[in-house]
């Protein structure tokens, strides 16, 4: 298998997480929240709408959010490489937790080893490898 590299992963996350900014961004200078508590929260699900689309939806079903479409790499379960679909995707995000909670150590771990997984990974039975 062709894992993904360290560096195409941060990549990748890094585009999913300027999309969200440019997102909550567009939200926010649009004054849209500001007019009520119902516009506050419609804005807030827009928001978590996108992101969820990028990064469950489409990441799960094709293995690919924007990010790691444009980087060239894909999500797939460990064994079998297909796509794992939206809502293992989205309890694996959840599961990036325990890579903050342990002192960053999980978002480094894929510099060092031979699957190139994070903690996230190894509890999900995912990889990420070159499209």
């Amino acid at each position: 298998m062709r894992y993904a590299s360290w560096f195409a992963r941060a990549a990748a996350f890094l585009i999913d997480v300027l999309l969200f900014v440019a997102v909550l961004t567009i939200v926010n200078l649009s004054g849209v929240a500001e007019l009520s508590d119902t516009a506050a929260y419609g804005a807030a699900l827009a928001v978590l709408a996108v992101h969820g689309a990028n990064r469950w939806y489409f990441g799960g079903r094709s293995g690919q959010s924007l990010g790691r479409k444009l980087v060239g790499i894909r999500l797939v379960w460990e064994r079998g490489e297909r796509p794992i679909g939206t809502f293992p995707a989205f309890l694996r995000d959840l599961t990036h937790a325990v890579d903050t909670f342990a002192l960053y150590i999980g978002w480094l771990f894929p510099l060092w080893d031979a699957k190139r997984q994070t903690f996230a990974d190894k509890i999900s039975s995912t990889v990420v490898l070159k499209a």
